[in-house]
């Protein structure tokens, strides 16, 4: 199996560089990188805030970053990614930010350095898209949401 190289690059020399946190985690855990006049984010129920980390990155073609929640955080607290998983493609070399949603009946804070959220790179297909007349027939068919049932 191929390893991809992620390169990171601090936008902020208080910045977390993305760290695996158990010798077999899927994702990298992604921290929050405030501003020193304001090292907190305060969260409502129902607010939506992007959260900046402080770094850019390369991701190599033919690979993606999945920003997923972290378990923790959605499970105790409602905190959880709007868009999950969201997706960095491998061309973007913006600053890294993630969507959070809180999603609680608490008002929730997030302060500089605390883990956010999680990320895992991933491989992806480009796939090569052709117009059709028509589509093969399958057992499944139009069949949409909750077609194949419940149990």
């Amino acid at each position: 199996m191929h390893t991809p190289l992620l390169q990171i690059r601090k936008l902020d020399v208080r910045a977390t560089v993305p760290s695996y946190q158990s010798a077999q985690a899927a994702g990298l855990d992604l921290s929050a990188c405030l501003p020193e006049a304001a090292p907190q984010l305060v969260l409502k129920p129902g607010d939506i805030v992007l959260v900046p980390c402080g770094f850019a990155m390369s991701i190599p073609i033919g690979y993606e970053a999945q920003v997923r929640a972290r378990s923790g955080l959605a499970s105790k607290h409602g905190i959880t990614v709007p868009n999950g998983p969201g997706t960095i493609d491998s061309d973007y070399r913006g600053e890294v930010k993630v969507a959070i949603i809180n999603l609680g009946r608490e008002v929730y804070t997030i302060t500089h350095g605390q883990r956010i959220a999680q990320m895992v790179v991933a491989p992806v297909a480009h796939a090569v898209v052709m117009e059709v007349e028509t589509l093969d027939d399958t057992a499944r068919g139009s069949g949409g949401f909750g077609s194949t049932g419940v149990h």
